[in-house]
């Protein structure tokens, strides 16, 4: 229940095409977590697992893109319903192979 008595509004979100149910008021890292969804994101170097680290914001391992912005903190972010998410992993860029670029 709200403050204000009222029953939160059920919401869906999808996570790369996965539908996710939750309710009004959610972050997208709680709904995930919720439906025993640990990890969302994976790392650059080795590919390893990411979910909620710290849970408050201050570092990146909850990185989604959500309706195409990138870059967005699934532990901040209340989920709208309808909200498109999709799951991050960005490679390390490649090695400078110029010989002049290393200088």
């Amino acid at each position: 229940m709200t403050a204000h008595g009222a029953r939160p509004r059920p919401l869906t979100i999808t996570l790369d095409g996965e539908p996710f149910a939750g309710t009004e008021g959610q972050t997208i890292a709680g709904m995930l977590l919720a439906a025993r969804r640990p990890s969302w994101r994976t790392t650059s170097a080795g590919s390893a697992p990411r979910g909620v680290f710290c849970g408050i914001g201050v570092c990146f391992d909850c990185l989604v893109t959500v309706n195409g912005a990138r870059d967005v903190r699934a532990c901040l972010r209340r989920a709208a319903d309808g909200d498109v998410v999709r799951t991050q992993h960005d490679p390390l860029p490649a090695a400078a192979t110029d010989a002049g670029a290393a200088s």
